[in-house]
């Protein structure tokens, strides 16, 4: 019995280190391949791609109607991440190795109140907005945007 709870016990660790080591490779700050992951993770199709002005946009859609749109530098980093639908997806997963500081961030009294959020650091900006079934929201480190782009540029 002993040997058996130690196997489940391994088993869960092991699971949840590579939970965790495919979360933070993906989203924001993350690389080309960190698109599949989310797109895993969203349980959605990747439903669109083009190429714009030097950057690449990556629309993930899921069966829900969550509608994500991944902006990626020309060398294939994620720079910035943008959202619409009935609910906010993962932000976790969304935002990656930056969401500890949105979590930081969000959790301090904001003004905007329930509806709207917004986070501006140095090298994050959120922007979050919704009620019931209307969500949108978009996310950037302006560090990472490419010559001639703005955040206007996230749709």
């Amino acid at each position: 019995m002993k040997a058996l709870k130690t196997g489940s016990l391994t088993v869960a660790l092991t699971v949840a280190a590579l939970a965790a080591a495919s979360r933070a490779l993906a989203g924001l700050g993350g690389d080309i391949s960190s698109i599949d992951a989310d797109r895993i993770s969203l349980k959605g199709a990747l439903t669109a791609f083009s190429t714009v002005k030097g950057y690449a946009v990556h629309e993930i859609t899921t069966d829900a109607g969550v509608h994500v749109s991944e902006y990626l530098t020309s060398d294939g980093k994620v720079f910035a991440v943008s959202w619409h639908g009935p609910f906010i997806p993962d932000l976790q997963q969304m935002l990656g190795a930056y969401y500890s500081r949105y979590a930081r961030a969000a959790s301090a009294q904001h003004a905007g109140g329930h509806r709207h959020l917004r986070i501006e650091q140095p090298e994050l900006v959120v922007e979050s907005n919704g009620r019931m079934r209307a969500f949108s929201g978009r996310a950037w480190d302006p560090a990472l945007l490419p010559p001639n782009f703005t955040a206007a540029d996230i749709r």
